[in-house]
């Protein structure tokens, strides 16, 4: 089927601004194991879910995708004996979407696909759609070519194909999806997206292998919120611009803040439920309080508890005269927070059961119309609004930060009142830092790491791969020391249990979920030695305009590169290990070496199997 014609303007020519036409000339390396248009891959071990509970269960949801090899891409110089070497490039039809929020650096994924589609042959055809998930299943395409691709190369938003719905789940849109992969004679659909839409990928995969429908589907891990990470995908295209964008402009108002020594800044940082992009901001920036979602949630802080926080935080600051201050709020502490997440829960509830908005606050629970009743009226009408389609609440709607701010201001004019808090009285200005960055001209790692994906991408098509993910690791080193590769999208997920009672749980479906911030990781530790500093001593740093080029251009995320997750790699290394113990330990060698083998072995095994239990990887409900 030939394209559609479409409302929108997708694909047109932008008028691009000098600084745009120069961006657009950049070309971004390739490591060595995507240069040359000869395709090595080597096949690792099959792939298991780290939820080793939820292993079975995924096993059983996706038979013919679960338990695949993970797949390394070599180099030439690469002497790997049992590496399958593809040199045969027939003319192949791939097709592209859009899925999820629009991330810097997304553009250049189709770039990178493009790029190595044509160079393994030119005859080959990429073709977008055209509208997000919307345009696939209505069949309104593009076919992307070098004209196209001119004007937004290493640029930001998503508007070359656009995006809507971000969903491919119920069995109609399967159905469409699957139909529009036939009708077009597609070799492979590629999904750029976060863990929703990678989740849908690896159904879309599932169903088509089972049905036999030869389009092989990719995931691409695209994402401004960080939170699509794992084992096998250190961090996501799109968050390190985000960060550095959000953190230039939060330093503006720390700066804003110290100048004028007279009002407290609630920043509401865009990210989803986790709190990744609020801790690499806070890295960078360094403001006097951030407040993590994932430390809410684990000590089960109420909001009460929050601002309480928050007021005696001010107060001690007040006492050495500091009458001002930014404080970082994550957009998915509403979910964080016990109390909100029932109430959101109930409310959501009650709009599944077709209960009007305006009649919902009538059928809540005694103690959720308590609670609600509370809450200023702003915040019960966005609490009311009707939840995205992962189900989870219209983060971005609702203004947790003028809430904090209202609820702080009224506790510290209370404290002024009893003559408890001597200090002047409390200002507070809210902002919301959401898509005032998802437009942004991508840094330079995004523009790198979305056309390297791009190009693993055509890696794996030709491997005739079906529900993988395209993966890069090791990317806190240079390009050149990038290691390429995919995993199966099964192999990152994890099923959720819920606690209904001391005896019963529920299971939830597999799907890839959001990776929370790591209270254990590097990157939290270093915040939590600076804090107390952040707090009271107004370090704030200011790291300035995204760079190009010079000093700042080649920085990479904080919290990526404090952190060591080259797991790719290290199961490689595993592997060389095992070889090498296979190789020395064969018949005809001395006892010695064989009893020091057993003994060794049995150790090993002996730990991991511990580690390896449910019971040890903590595997708690809900």
């Amino acid at each position: 089927m030939g394209s559609v014609a479409m409302d929108s303007d997708y694909g047109a020519p932008r008028e691009l601004s000098p600084l745009q036409k120069a961006r657009a000339l950049y070309q971004p390396e390739l490591p060595p194991c995507l240069q040359g248009t000869t395709v090595r891959v080597e096949y690792g071990d099959a792939a298991i879910a780290a939820d080793v509970a939820g292993a079975h269960v995924i096993s059983q949801a996706f038979p013919h995708t679960y338990g695949q090899p993970l797949a390394h891409f070599l180099e030439k110089m690469a002497s790997v004996p049992d590496a399958t070497i593809i040199t045969e490039h027939p003319v192949v039809r791939v097709g592209i979407v859009f899925s999820g929020r629009q991330s810097p650096g997304g553009h250049n994924v189709i770039w990178g696909l493009y790029d190595a589609i044509k160079a393994h042959n030119p005859n080959s055809k990429l073709i977008g759609f055209l509208g997000g998930t919307d345009g696939l299943f209505a069949q309104k395409t593009m076919e992307i070519t070098e004209e196209t691709l001119s004007s937004y190369k290493n640029q930001g938003g998503y508007d070359m194909l656009g995006r809507t719905r971000d969903q491919i789940r119920t069995t109609e849109q399967v159905k469409a999806a699957m139909a529009t992969c036939q009708a077009l004679k597609l070799d492979a659909l590629v999904i750029i997206g976060g863990v929703t839409s990678n989740t849908d990928a690896a159904q879309l995969a599932e169903t088509f292998a089972e049905l036999k429908c030869p389009t092989k589907v990719v995931g691409v891990p695209v994402t401004l919120n960080g939170d699509l990470k794992n084992e096998f995908v250190e961090t996501t295209v799109g968050f390190d611009t985000i960060c550095k964008v959000n953190s230039q402009l939060i330093s503006n108002v720390c700066t804003d803040a110290l100048s004028a020594e007279k009002y407290y800044y609630f920043i509401r940082l865009m990210g989803r439920k986790a709190s990744h992009v609020a801790l690499e901001c806070a890295l960078q920036s360094h403001p006097n309080m951030v407040i993590l979602g994932e430390e809410v949630s684990m000590s089960k802080l109420t909001i009460f508890d929050i601002t309480k926080q928050i007021c005696d935080a001010v107060q001690a600051r007040a006492e050495k005269d500091k009458y001002h201050g930014v404080v970082l709020i994550p957009e998915g502490l509403v979910e964080s927070i016990p109390e909100l997440y029932a109430l959101l829960q109930e409310i959501h509830g009650l709009h599944n059961k077709g209960v009007s908005v305006e009649n919902i606050s009538s059928h809540l629970s005694p103690w959720a119309s308590a609670l609600f009743e509370f809450l200023p009226p702003f915040i019960r009408k966005q609490l009311l609004l009707h939840p995205e389609s992962d189900d989870s609440a219209q983060l971005s709607q609702i203004e947790t930060e003028k809430l904090l701010a209202q609820l702080v201001e009224t506790e510290m004019n209370k404290r002024l009142k009893e003559g408890t808090y001597k200090g002047k009285k409390f200002n507070a200005i809210c902002h919301f830092f959401g898509y005032q960055a998802r437009g942004a001209l991508p840094s330079k790692f995004d523009c790198d790491y979305g056309y390297v994906l791009g190009h693993v991408c055509y890696h794996i098509l030709a491997a005739g791969l079906n529900g993988y993910m395209a993966t890069v690791t090791n990317l806190k080193s240079p390009v050149s020391k990038w290691k390429c590769g995919a995993a199966p999208i099964t192999s990152m997920m994890t099923v959720k249990r819920w606690s209904r009672g001391p005896t019963t749980s529920q299971i939830g479906k597999p799907a890839v979920h959001m990776a929370g911030v790591d209270l254990k990781g590097k990157a939290y530790e270093l915040l939590r030695q600076n804090s107390s500093s952040f707090l009271m001593e107004d370090i704030y740093r200011n790291p300035g305009p995204l760079q190009f080029e010079g000093p700042g251009a080649e920085t990479k995320p904080i919290s990526l590169s404090v952190e060591d997750r080259d797991y790719m790699g290290r199961i490689k290394q595993l592997q060389e290990y095992l070889e090498k113990v296979k190789s020395i330990v064969k018949p005809g060698c001395s006892q010695d070496v064989l009893k020091a083998a057993v003994s060794a072995m049995a150790s090993v095994t002996d730990m991991l199997t511990i580690m390896s239990s449910p019971s040890f990887s903590g595997q708690a409900t809900i």
